[in-house]
């Protein structure tokens, strides 16, 4: 995103003359989405004289800080018998999975007691890497059978949880996406099970999106917000090419904001969103 804006400011600045549509057509490529880059367009026209590449930064700064909402709590720990549920969602390829572990290993440092659940049980990968975090981190991992049924991992998970004593329980659910209608079938299963032993679990859905995905992030936040109510943005590759415009894309389009990003493999590359900094670094 840094590198989208740099290249257009440098075309801005050796242009006599700014072409509305191909200024907004850059600001939607740049995965600020269409309302966004139409606003920011629509604002600039309204000064009435030559706009130069620091009014389009100062406006799309100003823009994106009305757009997100204050910086969020750090997250709250329940009481024993009684831990915070998580539950993680997002395709494939996203680093879900790793986010899950980066998260707990967050959560352990700040004092708590995290326990895993790996629920995507479908892709033995997933359970394997889920397992070699736990252990690397330290934290307790809850697997089952290879295929098994992702509520039912959960639930013994909960189970684990609940008597250990944990403050949070963070449940890795599948990334498939093939039908709506599974999707929606698979993590209504596990919200009514986790459930029976807290009627107000799950407390918290995460939605997990990579960066550099641009667009799509957009199309995956829909589709997952229809089949669960999403609480929250996880965004991860934050250190490569893309720098998180679509979730300004998702926050104007569907009212989800970021909670965590990653910049990086290791565990300690794992933070809380914060407005300013994200605000400052995406221009």
């Amino acid at each position: 995103m840094a590198g989208f804006f740099k290249k257009l400011i440098n075309r801005i600045t050796n242009t006599a003359e700014i072409d509305w549509d191909d200024l907004e057509a850059e600001l939607i490529t740049g995965d600020l989405g269409v309302r966004l880059s139409l606003e920011i367009v629509e604002e600039l026209k309204e000064r009435g004289r030559k706009v130069s590449a620091e009014d389009i930064v100062e406006v799309t700064r100003e823009r994106l800080a009305e757009l997100f909402p204050e910086d969020h709590a750090d997250l709250q720990p329940g009481t024993p018998g009684k831990p915070t549920v998580i539950l993680m969602v997002g395709v494939n390829g996203v680093g879900k999975t790793t986010s899950a572990a980066k998260l707990g290993y967050l959560l352990k440092n700040q004092g708590y007691q995290v326990t895993m659940a790996a629920a995507d049980t479908f892709r033995a990968a997933a359970v394997e890497q889920l397992a070699r975090w736990g252990e690397r981190l330290d934290l307790p991992v809850i697997t089952g059978p290879h295929e098994a049924d992702p509520s039912s991992v959960c639930y013994q998970a909960h189970q684990r949880a609940i008597n250990d004593g944990s403050h949070f329980l963070i449940c890795d659910t599948a990334g498939r996406l093939h039908t709506r209608h599974n999707l929606m079938e698979e993590l209504s299963k596990i919200k009514r099970t986790i459930s029976k032993q807290d009627a107000d679990a799950p407390h918290q859905t995460f939605l997990v999106v990579d960066a550099t995905t641009g667009g799509n992030a957009l199309n995956q936040a829909k589709e997952f917000g229809k089949a669960v109510a999403l609480d929250g943005l996880i965004l991860t590759k934050m250190d490569g090419s893309g720098k998180g415009g679509i979730a300004a894309g998702i926050q104007k389009e569907l009212g989800i904001s970021p909670r965590f990003i990653g910049t990086g493999e290791e565990p300690e590359k794992f933070a809380r969103f914060e407005k300013k900094d994200f605000v400052e670094n995406i221009l």
